[in-house]
């Protein structure tokens, strides 16, 4: 009686510490009726309750059918020395096996409810530093070294991977004190420097609020050796196209083929509004670039974006363009949590995550190097006319995908 009331007493100390009340009861009585049975460890059950919330988010099957039909029957034929690791070696292996597939959006709608988008916009001041580096910038990969201005914090799109949610409140705050702040940044003359409004906030969904394109084009003005750049996934450009831009201002905009925008990138405009909107910019005489980044890894993820640097090529001058980046699904820890706490449809998560150099989650290497190098080859027609760079990823993967690496940072 002892021991059943240990094991009794575990269950309502695990599902107090895991997402196990936010599951459908239904999912909620098999896992408890599973507890049971295999008297899983508190990370077991950890692992358990993940995999349910994240099926529940895929709308693949329930994770109590695909239990009973791919992990249950198997358990007579798997390894370990008791019922609970035989449990867990099947578990593990058929669940890394479903990431590693290629997902597919096709008859999934992602959603993310309205309430999750911030709407509340505030004045207010506050002693933080809106200059500073890209929080990934390291010796560990090769890196540009980006330098990045906080004029806004938190976006109002909801891009299910975005780690903006997690750094923070659900308010969209604007600092009043921003052209003092960009006044006092220090920078070197003689130094050639890239800098990026778009790290903690979309750099052009809030227009000139407050004054702040008008504040940031100041600061480009004061200071030509600043490569400006605006990074974007609005099509709001009116600003752009009614003042004289400063010749070291890049606006660029981040591209996904249409259905990932429509399941992961929510809020945002379209691919087609996103490319009209770079059109209307190039014609004026800026530069602009285009960042493949993240690209997602899903059934039919080569043809969709071939077609889009097909698109590119067709559209754009390549002496318009600055630059065209790469990079990968890359989450951290308080993001992934983030996710399944929210627990809007989402498959993100339907995927092979391994530690990148940094501690993050990624795809693996070879996911990578397949996309990275797909791409690259895609605008091969442009590899001597436009840079083409890799972002947060290591010198192998640079070797692999393009042929050749910066020996140091310094140089990229």
């Amino acid at each position: 009686m002892a021991k059943k009331q240990n094991w009794q007493e575990k269950f309502q100390s695990f599902r107090k510490q895991t997402l196990f009340g936010l599951l459908p009861e239904t999912e909620q009585q098999f896992l408890r009726e599973l507890y049971y049975q295999f008297h899983f460890s508190f990370q077991e059950f950890r692992q358990i309750t993940e995999a349910a919330r994240d099926f529940e988010m895929w709308e693949i099957t329930p994770l109590s059918k695909w239990v009973r039909q791919e992990i249950l029957p198997s358990l007579e034929q798997a390894q370990g020395r008791t019922l609970r690791e035989k449990f867990f070696t099947v578990f593990q292996n058929r669940l890394t096996e479903l990431k590693a597939r290629p997902k597919s959006y096709k008859n999934f709608h992602g959603s993310v409810p309205k309430k999750l988008n911030p709407t509340k916009l505030v004045d207010q001041k506050t002693d933080k530093n809106v200059f500073g580096w890209c929080p990934v910038a390291s010796e560990k990969t090769v890196c540009c070294n980006l330098r990045t201005i906080d004029a806004v914090e938190t976006c109002g799109y909801g891009c299910s991977y975005c780690t903006i949610q997690t750094f923070y409140s659900d308010r969209v705050v604007f600092d009043p004190d921003l052209k003092q702040k960009l006044e006092n940044i220090p920078i070197d003359p003689q130094r050639l420097i890239h800098v990026c409004t778009g790290q903690s906030s979309d750099s052009l969904l809030w227009g000139n609020r407050n004054g702040m394109l008008d504040d940031l084009f100041d600061f480009a003005r004061q200071h030509p050796n600043v490569l400006l750049e605006f990074k974007t996934k609005s099509a709001n450009i009116g600003y752009f196209l009614e003042h004289e831009i400063p010749p070291n201002i890049v606006c660029t905009w981040s591209l996904n083929p249409q259905i990932i925008i429509d399941n992961e990138e929510h809020f945002t405009v379209s691919l087609a509004k996103r490319l009209e909107a770079a059109q209307k910019i190039a014609q004026r005489g800026v530069k602009i670039g285009f960042h493949f980044h993240p690209m997602i890894y899903y059934d039919v993820w080569k043809q969709a974006y071939s077609e889009i640097a097909k698109k590119i090529m067709n559209l754009f001058n390549p002496q318009s363009i600055l630059f065209i980046s790469f990079g990968s699904v890359t989450l951290i820890r308080p993001v992934i949590k983030q996710i399944r706490k929210k627990g809007f449809k989402t498959r993100i998560l339907q995927m092979e995550l391994v530690p990148d150099p940094h501690g993050k989650w990624t795809y693996p290497d070879a996911i990578k190097i397949e996309m990275f190098k797909t791409m690259h080859q895609a605008f091969a027609p442009w590899h001597q006319k436009v840079f083409f760079y890799l972002c947060m990823e290591k010198a192998e993967i640079w070797r692999q995908s393009f042929g050749y690496v910066y020996p140091k940072n310094e140089r990229f």
